[in-house]
């Protein structure tokens, strides 16, 4: 006897990752990063788990999504800031600015995942990989260009005492350091 096999007729189902990805930015602004389950997600962005782990494999894979997609935002304000110049202190000097204007809650949740996800040894790559991006170019024989690798460890440093709440920066604190870092990036014209 011959065993016919039915194909399945109609329109693939399809996620829209974007739209996931909402749905797990929402639930981290109001919830937190406790609040980043599979299930939270699925139920917010209106589908299955099953329909997330489709699109993300599971938590870890949907961290990384929203870092990638945050960083990819944080990049374009750079870029953006940069006015198309291809001089490595002026990528170093966008970035200042970037960091400078984030919010607290904001970098707070970011560096929280980048923290559950560095044991990773894949996320961790991915890591060096985008920090060693962004002081590329520097000639380290150049005084000037030493001193922006020197304020661009400072303002991540910086930002991630902020994120971790390790020291409680007032907004004018806040202000004075980089006020502070961005003079290393012109040392002609400190006080």
């Amino acid at each position: 006897m011959e065993t016919k096999k039915f194909k399945k007729i109609g329109r693939p189902r399809v996620v829209d990752r974007n739209k996931v990805l909402d749905a797990a930015e929402h639930l981290l602004v109001e919830g937190g990063i406790e609040a980043l389950t599979m299930d939270n997600v699925a139920r917010e962005a209106g589908i299955t788990k099953g329909g997330v782990q489709y699109c993300f494999g599971n938590k870890y894979g949907l961290m990384r999504a929203i870092i990638n997609r945050w960083g990819d935002i944080f990049d374009v304000k750079v870029n953006a800031y940069k006015q198309g110049s291809t001089d490595p202190r002026a990528h170093i000097a966008a970035h200042i600015k970037v960091t400078r204007e984030g919010e607290q809650t904001d970098d707070s949740r970011f560096s929280a995942m980048m923290a559950s996800l560095v044991p990773n040894s894949e996320q961790l790559e991915e890591s060096r990989k985008w920090y060693s991006h962004q002081i590329d170019g520097l000639d380290m024989n150049d005084p000037a260009d030493r001193m922006a690798r020197l304020a661009f460890i400072a303002a991540e440093g910086a930002f991630l005492l902020r994120s971790f709440n390790l020291f409680a920066f007032t907004e004018s604190q806040w202000q004075e350091i980089y006020d502070d870092i961005e003079k290393l990036m012109a040392p002609e014209q400190k006080d």
